[in-house]
């Protein structure tokens, strides 16, 4: 393979900050977004929708192991289903991944300007969306080391301060809150309009792939850290949201961007401080997926361009072995993205990336079983087929919701789709000149 400017990404990530990537890269979903679930599907049919969303991620994420363990590389979704399906899948499953994370970042920065705005109301929205932008670019250009080291701090902040936030409303918790105003929304199709603010629970759980190749041992790291965040993750879900619905009039919570300080103040008072302190520790939260994001976008952009489906100057790496220019051009798209303040509906483009590239996975993983049988697999998901068909079947059911109840966004992604097989169009020669050269280079090795 050729070597690409400044050299190899480094190995340095170990298990702990594995596991701090993952879940940092999820929790910003545990502290907004999902509450706009409540607002099209009341308390329990969200509740509904979480649990159906949840089987979908376990069984994903179990799925997704093997084929992050089997193939180690930066590209994620796109590196296997290229392997797997050609080309034009691998390419297509690398700009839904792109979609999925470059999208999110805008969402997690505007909810940061969102909570710094509750704090200091002179703090406008988006100059502090835009500011995060910048500062969190900057850290990831010092390298990957520091890097995963900051994650591990930030998600450790955030998941002691979840907890901490149970355990001061659960007090106030009532069950009778909880199941309040939900029979006009009670019925099938308000559970599956909830679906996409389900996902954004969990959604960002799969770039942990992007940063594989950075991973010491990634055959048994990549196995222990993905399962410990997914197990982290459905506790934490799953009391936050059953938690935080049973306080008070959930009503209120639902069109905010910030709905956990408002749930504290409801619990213990407008005026009690503990909801002050919390919105500004909730930024670790925050920061914690911003920075996972970050990460994870640039290196898709990375693994992406070093195979010849974007621009080659992408693929370059600083002194500290960092994409630079795939860090910065991913943040001016976030730029683009915040501009246009509407984090509900980003949020389900994002999901929308995030869903289609899960269907190209589970299928990539079916179809390597079948076309390369011998390949070494360090972990093997349990009871195969069937767990990754569940992962499928849902995904596909997840897809379809999302389509049928949004479908002006969803117009909007299929139409960015259709623009990228153009881009397709035109360097897929360029590609197959590239893997003929990798191969003659293999070859003389």
């Amino acid at each position: 393979m050729k070597q690409q400017p400044g050299g190899a990404l480094r190995r340095e990530i170990n298990t702990m900050q594995l596991w701090a990537i993952a879940v940092g890269l999820v929790i910003s979903g545990e502290y907004f977004g999902w509450n706009y679930g409540w607002a099209v599907s009341g308390t329990i049919g969200f509740l509904l929708s979480t649990l159906l969303v949840t089987l979908m991620y376990v069984s994903f994420i179990f799925s997704y192991t093997e084929l992050t363990a089997a193939i180690p590389q930066a590209g994620g979704a796109f590196s296997y289903a290229k392997r797997a399906l050609g080309p034009l899948g691998g390419f297509l499953a690398g700009f839904a991944t792109l979609v999925d994370f470059l999208l999110a970042p805008p969402a997690i920065a505007y909810a940061l300007g969102s909570y710094t705005n509750f704090l200091y109301p002179a703090i406008p929205v988006v100059p502090a969306a835009m500011l995060s932008y910048a500062v969190f670019i900057g850290v990831n250009l010092l390298g990957i080391k520091e890097a995963a080291q900051f994650s591990l701090v930030v998600t450790l902040l955030s998941v002691g301060e979840i907890l901490l936030f149970m355990g001061l409303i659960a007090p106030s918790f009532e069950w009778q809150n909880f199941i309040a105003h939900n029979p006009e929304l009670l019925h099938t199709g308000h559970v599956f309009a909830g679906i996409p603010y389900a996902i954004w629970f969990f959604v960002a759980i799969e770039g942990v792939a992007m940063v594989a190749e950075e991973v010491k041992t990634p055959q048994k790291t990549i196995v222990k850290g993905y399962l410990c965040s997914i197990g982290t993750l459905v506790l934490l879900v799953l009391g936050i949201m059953i938690l935080s619905g049973g306080i008070g009039d959930w009503r209120l919570l639902t069109d905010i961007d910030h709905p956990l300080p408002e749930t504290l103040a409801m619990a213990l008072g407008n005026n009690n401080i503990w909801a002050k302190i919390f919105t500004s520790l909730g930024l670790f939260g925050l920061i914690a997926s911003f920075h996972g994001n970050t990460i994870s976008y640039s290196r898709q952009i990375y693994a992406m361009a070093r195979e010849g489906f974007l621009p080659s100057f992408l693929t370059r790496l600083n002194k500290h072995q960092t994409p630079h220019w795939a860090l910065i051009s991913g943040g001016l798209i976030g730029f683009v993205a915040i501009l246009s303040g509407k984090t509900d509906q980003i949020i389900i483009l994002s999901v929308l990336g995030a869903v289609v590239m899960y269907v190209f996975s589970m299928v990539s993983l079916l179809v390597l079983r079948a076309k390369e049988p011998n390949l070494p697999r360090p972990f093997q998901v349990p009871m195969y087929p069937y767990l990754p068909w569940t992962a499928l079947i849902l995904t596909m059911v997840c897809t379809v919701a999302i389509v049928y109840y949004n479908p002006l966004i969803s117009l909007i992604f299929t139409c960015i789709m259709l623009l990228s097989l153009l881009w397709f169009a035109v360097v897929k020669n360029k590609i197959s000149v590239f893997e003929n050269e990798q191969a003659l280079t293999t070859e003389e090795q």
